[in-house]
């Protein structure tokens, strides 16, 4: 059965690995040993990391295994008009439609399962490290997930089911060979996030950190840093293992001058005009935090 969840899953250009329900402890031991260590900023760890579920829910109690999914996902690009001048920008592949592939996936996983009298529902647990312990991925140096055919394009997602797989996937997190006598992401990222003097970055210094989130940026970062919509693309673009995916963007919408100036308003969402929100929500930009849009379109004079 699990080669058959992976075929049909690999016809729409996806890959998976499935572990053990066991493994949920391995997890979290991982990320609370490195919490105590003192690897994570206090603020990111209560804001990104403590938000996991190291068990099934109550709906699906009775899960055997954990399905992690890569699916292959494009840049956004996005033209905004200031002064005059069209500036085009984009969206980073992990933000695409977030919402629609978590539900696309989960019907899908459902219709293959279901032949087999088998339940899904969605998993809330750390999916970089899930892939790359499941053996989907490996780390970059700069912390991102690559996987085969894909490379650091893709969003992941993971799912409980009760159907057990045989076998064990499971393994060491590892950093790709490529990475060993590169230094491409450390010398491009321009907050010094990525050392050498550590595996995990310091992400209470990356850029995307910060732009994810409500509020106004600290002041130690520099407004010509900015260089997508929301997230951070230096690292991912000067990678060699992402030069035959640097061309893949959609491009989706348009901001007349009127419409930019709106958002530099930094109005609610709902308060804006329904041209604009349209255009918000065709751009598929649901896992951008309102807040930081007009503080990035403001940085673009």
């Amino acid at each position: 059965m699990t080669q058959t969840v992976f075929s049909q899953l690999a016809k729409l250009g996806y890959e998976a690995s499935i572990v053990s329900v066991g493994h949920l402890g391995d997890l979290e031991r991982e990320i609370e040993n490195r919490h105590s260590t003192g690897s994570f900023e206090e603020k990111f760890y209560q804001e990104r990391l403590n938000r996991f579920v190291f068990q099934p829910p109550d709906n699906l109690l009775d899960a055997r295994s954990v399905i992690i999914v890569a699916v292959p996902q494009p840049q956004i690009g996005v033209i905004f008009t200031r002064g005059g001048e069209k500036v085009r920008c984009v969206i980073p592949p992990t933000y695409v439609a977030s919402r629609e592939t978590y539900g696309e996936l989960e019907n899908l996983l459902t219709r293959i399962l279901g032949s087999e009298n088998c339940r899904v529902a969605q998993a809330l647990v750390p999916e970089k490290l899930l892939a790359v312990h499941s053996g989907l991925g490996s780390y970059g140096r700069n912390n991102i997930c690559y996987v085969d055919g894909m490379r650091s394009f893709h969003q992941l997602v993971a799912f409980y089911t009760d159907f057990s797989s045989r076998g064990n996937s499971w393994q060491e997190s590892k950093l790709m060979k490529s990475c060993e006598k590169c230094s491409a992401c450390l010398r491009s990222c321009p907050t010094g996030a990525i050392t050498t003097k550590r595996f995990l970055l310091h992400a209470e210094r990356c850029i995307s950190f910060h732009n994810e989130r409500t509020g106004d940026f600290p002041g130690w970062m520099d407004p010509a840093w900015h260089n997508s919509v929301v997230g951070c693309l230096y690292c991912q673009t000067v990678c060699p293992e992402n030069k035959d995916f640097l061309q893949w963007v959609e491009e989706k919408e348009e901001f007349s001058q009127e419409e930019t100036d709106l958002l530099l308003e930094g109005k609610q969402l709902d308060r804006l005009p329904s041209s604009v929100t349209r255009k918000f929500r065709a751009a598929r930009t649901n896992r951008i935090p309102w807040p930081s849009l007009p503080q990035f379109v403001g940085s673009l004079e």
